[in-house]
This record gives structure tokens, C-alpha cells and sequence, in this order.
């Protein structure tokens, strides 16, 4: 990386139910003024926009920032699945560190429809056709949605391997709850137990109950990102920046190697971690909190071991040992992550690097992780591309 990118300005409203929200263009307006405020700077400031979104047309973003100014600048839309927030980051930090702009606004927003994700264009080859191939092959269950097929089956084959008990996701849940609940920009606010997950609606028997599993959601999230002579010229908040950041797509071993894991891009995660480790020489160990992808809980247990977070096949008692939680080696989701904070697709990895710039900065409340001073995030998306980013404090 070259040129220094600072968070000086985020911006997050609280999420919502499908039909609980407003439209899509104001809440993306809405998240985009709380970020510049936050940052102490006009929309006349900003040289480019990057505003990310799964379910909607094209020029979305235009609509919702049209709200905010009208200056003419170059406004980017961008779509890269439930990695569509981070992507839209990392376009802006890149456009920054490599000199071409000073100052970027970074969007994302999400308008859901209640119910499981699925295509919306029946009459061209999907994404997933050579996913939902291996999945079959694998897992068959085509009678359920192929996210929770997806996700379910990496789950499985984690239990199949290191014997993990569906427990150890009924743990997960029971801990985002207890974190959101000091969140009030989360939708689920309320506490649940370990046993309360496993006693919930069965999903796939043995494998997921209903709670184990991130709702649809509506929301909106934004950061404003700076070079350090801008900042230092406008005199902004410069206490985090961009440490480092990778992004990855699939490999071959996501279809021939028979284990969902990797179907569900457990080697995309590892290998933008270990570029994000390369690039700024800190480790896993270093870490004090990271946001990452629990679009599932069982996505959040491989990923503890794709991040590094544990050793392979250690999740079981990392999570037992409670070291995934406050006073244990690094607090995972302290917003409550996607599981009861909410999964608006673009918005979510806008909504991560909320989290992790307030908590670097000491204003998360109830939720700080105290001395916290260097952050990861981790974003993901099927089809494929997984962000990873360091965040620290100056």
C-alpha cells in the first residue's frame, strides 16, 4: 500500500425488518449525511463515491446521494454479493492510496424482501449453477435455500472432520445475542442461550436450527476515507486508518476438492487474511476485535480457523474457552454481528467498519473492547469474493 487512507467519517442507521424500513435511496442518504457530519465535511468535499448494493437497479447509488449533493463527481455502483459493502471500501481506499483522490465517500445499502435469498433473473445461467452442482453432489438437501444449503453443508463437514458438536454454533448464536443487546443500531436486541438456539425451529436435522441463521434486513452504512494530507489540511479525525487490505476470489479448489468449506470460500478467507498479516507484519495474535462474516454461525466457526483467529480443527474449544468474547483473546462481533445486528448485503461491510472504527476510537459504548487498538474485518461473498482489512489506531 502507498499513500496512507484514514476513516475520518462513518455513518450507520439502525436495521431493520423487511417492510420495517424506509426506501433504500433514504436510508443510503441518510447513512451517507451521518458520515459526513461525522467527519466535520460537505458532500462538495467529496472527489468520488463508491456505493454498493445487491437488490436493486442500476444507478441506485446515484438515487440515494442525488439526496445528499449533486456536484457532478463520479459515482461508482457496485455489486459483489454479501462482499459488496467491503468491495465498494476497497475500491475507494485504492483510488486513494494510489494518488488519484484525497477524498471518498463509501455507501452501501440494502432494500430485502422478506424470506430466503434467491435469483432474480430466470432466464440466464445463475452465479451459482456450478455451486449448486458440487452442493448437490455433496450435500443434496434441495429442498432447502441454497444459502442455508451452502452454509449448512460447510458446517457439516467441519462436524465431520473434527467431530465439532452442533453445539458450538448454538454457542456462537447465544454470544451474538449477548452483544447486540448493548448495540442499539442492532435488530435483534434480545438475549438468548445456548440451549434456547437448539431448541429453536429445526432447519436441517443435526446440522442448523432457524436461529442459527442471519435474517433478511434492511439498513444503510457509509464511510468517508481520506489521504493523511487531506486530513491533515482539513484537520480530521485521523485516530484510525487502513493498515492493510486483500481481496480474493475462488480457486479451482472450490469445486474439486469435494468439502464445502471450500465451497463456501473458507480459502478465500484464508489467503486475503494471510495477504492482510503479509502486508502490515501483525498477526493473528495482535488482534483485539474483528468483525466478521456470520451470515451463518457456522461461517463464523470455519472462519475463526480461516482467519487464524485458532488452530484448524481448534474451534470448538476456542469457543469454549471463550476466547471469541470479552476477556478471552479476541472479541469476535462485539456489534452482534450479521446473526442479531442484521445482513442488509451492501451494507454490511460498510456496517463492520462502523463497528471497528467506533470501537477504535473508544466510542463503543457498552460494547468497547477496552484497549483496543488494532481490528480486523472480514467479508464475504459467494460467487465469489471475500475483503479482509486491518484497521489501527494512529
Amino acid at each position: 500500500m502507498s499513500q496512507q487512507v484514514y476513516v475520518s467519517g462513518v455513518g450507520m442507521i439502525p436495521f431493520a425488518k423487511p417492510g420495517n424500513s424506509a426506501k433504500y435511496d433514504q436510508m443510503g442518504a441518510a447513512a451517507a449525511k451521518l458520515a459526513l457530519t461525522d467527519a466535520g465535511l460537505t458532500y462538495d468535499d467529496i472527489e468520488q463515491a463508491y456505493v454498493g448494493y445487491v437488490y436493486g437497479d442500476s444507478t441506485a447509488g446515484q438515487k440515494a446521494l442525488y439526496q445528499v449533493g449533486m456536484s457532478g463527481i463520479p459515482i461508482v455502483n457496485v455489486n459483489n454479493n454479501c462482499s459488496t459493502g467491503s468491495t465498494a471500501l476497497f475500491l475507494g481506499r485504492q483510488a486513494i492510496a494510489s494518488g488519484a483522490v484525497d477524498c471518498v465517500l463509501v455507501l452501501g445499502f440494502e432494500q430485502m424482501s422478506p424470506g430466503a435469498l434467491g435469483s432474480i433473473f430466470q432466464d440466464r445461467p445463475s452465479p451459482f449453477d456450478d455451486f449448486d452442482a458440487v452442493t448437490e453432489k455433496l450435500v443434496g438437501m434441495s429442498q432447502l435455500p441454497l444459502a442455508l444449503r451452502y452454509f449448512g453443508g460447510a458446517g457439516l463437514s467441519h462436524m465431520q472432520k473434527y467431530g465439532t458438536p452442533m453445539e458450538s454454533f448454538a454457542k456462537i448464536r447465544a454470544k451474538a445475542s449477548r452483544h447486540a443487546a448493548n448495540n442499539p443500531l442492532a435488530l435483534f436486541k434480545q438475549v438468548v442461550t445456548a440451549d434456547d438456539v437448539m431448541n429453536a425451529t429445526t432447519i436441517w436435522p443435526g446440522v442448523m436450527t432457524k436461529l442459527m441463521a442471519c435474517p433478511p434486513t434492511c439498513g444503510a452504512a457509509a464511510a468517508v476515507l481520506v489521504s493523511e494530507k487531506f486530513a491533515q489540511q482539513h484537520r480530521l479525525n485521523m485516530q484510525v486508518y487502513i493498515a492493510g487490505q486483500a481481496m480474493t476470489t475462488d480457486k479451482p479448489g472450490t469445486f474439486n476438492t469435494d468439502d464445502m468449506m471450500q465451497v463456501v470460500g473458507y480459502d478465500m478467507s484464508k489467503e486475503a487474511a494471510a495477504k492482510v498479516y503479509a502486508q502490515t507484519g501483525i498477526g493473528p495474535a495482535d488482534l483485539d476485535v474483528v468483525e466478521l462474516h456470520d451470515c451463518f454461525a457456522h461461517n463464523e466457526l470455519i472462519t475463526y480457523e480461516a482467519l487464524g483467529l485458532c488452530p484448524e480443527g481448534g474451534a470448538e474449544k476456542f469457543i469454549d474457552d471463550g476466547d471469541n468474547t470479552y476477556g478471552g483473546n479476541v472479541v469476535t462481533n462485539p456489534s452482534g454481528g450479521l446473526l442479531s445486528k442484521g445482513h442488509p448485503l451492501g451494507a454490511t461491510g460498510l456496517a463492520q467498519c462502523f463497528e471497528l472504527t467506533q470501537q477504535l476510537r473508544g466510542n463503543a459504548g457498552d460494547r468497547q473492547v477496552q484497549g483496543a487498538r488494532i481490528a480486523l474485518q472480514h467479508n464475504l461473498g459467494l460467487g465469489g469474493a471475500c475483503v479482509v482489512t486491518m484497521y489501527r489506531q494512529s
